[in-house]
């Protein structure tokens, strides 16, 4: 399962973390992984090489976390909302393959 984590300062999102594996497919053939993949680095694209934001960003097998270094602002808020919002439909259409959680930090 994908596990999901997103994090919020004063119900502003600042950073999320993702993990793990949809387990729908095979590897290479899991058009979940291929979603969520995508989706994460669309996000972490936009927020650092479009509206120049200063983030932490690990990148590891198997997880990808973002924290914004200057704290979050309206743009890089839609982002967040953009990338959990996704999620939430591919855990509608692909039951039991992603697990989302917010944090407040």
């Amino acid at each position: 399962m994908i596990e999901a984590e997103f994090f919020r300062e004063n119900g502003a999102y600042t950073g999320f973390a993702v993990s793990g594996h949809a387990g729908f497919d095979q590897h290479g053939r899991d058009i979940v992984c291929a979603s969520v993949s995508s989706a994460v680095q669309l996000t972490v694209n936009g927020i650092t090489e479009i509206l120049s934001e200063r983030a932490d960003i690990k990148v590891k097998e198997n997880l990808v976390k973002l924290s914004l270094k200057d704290g979050p602002s309206r743009e890089t808020n839609a982002f967040f909302k953009a990338l959990k919002l996704h999620l939430e439909l591919l855990c509608e259409d692909y039951p039991g393959t992603i697990h989302i959680s917010c944090m407040e930090v």
